[in-house]
């Protein structure tokens, strides 16, 4: 800036200084600009638009390069008679000056080995000369594009014109740098607001008030992962005097399974009005979301259904985590364990219902995603079914409720860092009389 300054005090002749003051205005005038503009593309043609007029030329092209597609594209010029220029880094003196990163200035293009005539064989512009120099980064790590300069008014460009140019190219290195920063605090606005969203609605799967069932107790723990994942846990009173046990698992994270659950959530309540035949009712929720799983989600989750009356229970189990049922006069575990593919995984999916279990007083029935057998440490070793299995044993006699806080905490314990790698949701009852 400097050097543009003083070479624009210079004993020059009227018309030279003149053209110079022009080109320290069109540089003032894009600094405005930018200090007052935060949309890319009108900064972009803003620099394009002031640096023609600056330097004095028939037209000026702002590149940006794509890193996924190792291309240039045009994202500002004018007098363009089509809407869009690609350049690999291999093509032509552009891509040469972004490949090497230096600045070009060429007086007769047509006769430099480097030349790529293809542009202008397309729109019939004939180029005679070029200014191109590269826009990097401000630690100048990174390429972010090329300004281009095409035949300058009354001669070729000298080193005023270059020391311009490379003016122009800090600004928009700005206007790129500035704009990354803006998506990346825009995007991350929106996947927090997306995962906000999100928290909410697995926040309301989680029962808040547990219904009573005569001689029997019941608790949840649940502990999110910070990214969102897709448990969801029930516990319903049904028509007949049973009582619906739930616990399932999306696969994956994020707003996505959160609305899928929410559906299965709502699908499964309106069918548990007519049935209660746990082999029924995954077979009809399965056919039911086929639809809405046809991405590659699919969708865990065992159901359980209760009767206290006659204290047995039926169960189906899609492709989740084997439940446990705990024998307390044997001191015996048996696990209650997939009787049938995910929900999603086949169109129209069967799912028998395993052998029913018979509870004696102080029987426990627990059920667990995922999370809670693969909480890894800083070893790598899994939380694991053994080591759940002792956690129930040993507790079995604790009131429900803290059965399953002293079964979460140990999880807590056992898993690296302080956000699990995934969510940990427990559901548990036992017979008391």
């Amino acid at each position: 800036m400097e050097f543009l300054i003083d070479s624009a005090r210079e004993d020059l002749p009227p018309e030279e200084l003149r053209r110079r003051l022009i080109s320290l205005s069109t540089l003032v005038e894009v600094t405005r600009d930018l200090a007052g503009e935060i949309d890319l593309e009108k900064i972009l043609a803003s620099i394009a638009r002031e640096a023609c007029r600056g330097i004095g030329c028939e037209r000026a092209t702002v590149f940006q390069y794509e890193e996924d597609s190792k291309e240039l594209v045009s994202k500002a010029f004018n007098a363009l008679e089509i809407p869009e220029i690609r350049i690999k880094l291999s093509q032509g003196i552009t891509g040469h000056v972004a490949r090497t990163r230096k600045l070009a200035n060429i007086t007769d293009p047509a006769n430099d080995s480097r030349w790529n005539g293809t542009f202008d064989d397309q729109t019939g512009f004939q180029t005679e000369s070029i200014l191109a120099v590269p826009i990097l980064s401000p630690d100048e790590s990174r390429l972010l594009g090329v300004l281009e300069m095409l035949n300058k008014h009354g001669g070729p460009f000298d080193a005023y014109d270059e020391a311009l140019i490379q003016a122009f190219a800090q600004h928009a290195a700005v206007a790129f740098h500035r704009a990354r920063l803006i998506y990346e605090v825009r995007r991350r606005s929106a996947m927090e607001m997306s995962l906000n969203v999100a928290r909410e609605i697995q926040r309301s799967f989680m029962p808040n008030h547990l219904p009573e069932i005569p001689g029997y107790e019941v608790a949840t723990w649940w502990f999110p992962n910070e990214a969102v994942g897709g448990d969801y846990c029930d516990v319903i009173s049904l028509s007949d005097s049973r009582t619906a046990l739930i616990i399932a698992d999306v696969s994956g994270h994020g707003l996505g399974p959160s609305l899928i659950m929410a559906s299965v959530r709502a699908g499964l309540r309106a069918l548990l009005l007519d049935h209660s035949a746990p082999e029924i009712l995954l077979g009809l929720l399965g056919h039911s979301m086929a639809d809405d799983l046809r991405d590659g989600r699919f969708i865990t989750m065992v159901l359980a259904a209760l009767d206290p009356k006659k204290h047995n229970v039926e169960f189906a189990n899609a492709g989740h985590s084997p439940a446990i049922h705990y024998d307390a006069s044997e001191k015996q575990f048996r696990s209650l364990d997939a009787t049938g593919m995910p929900l999603g995984v086949l169109d129209r999916p069967e799912y028998p219902q395993g052998p029913p279990i018979y509870l004696e007083c102080g029987d426990l029935v627990v059920l667990c995603t995922d999370g809670i057998v693969e909480a890894m440490d800083e070893r790598e070793e899994q939380f694991g079914l053994e080591r759940l299995q002792q956690m129930i044993g040993q507790h079995a006699e604790s009131p429900i409720d803290q059965l399953v806080k002293k079964i979460g905490r140990e999880v807590e314990a056992h898993f690296v860092g302080e956000n699990p790698p995934d969510d940990l949701t427990i559901l548990a009852i036992r017979r008391n009389k």
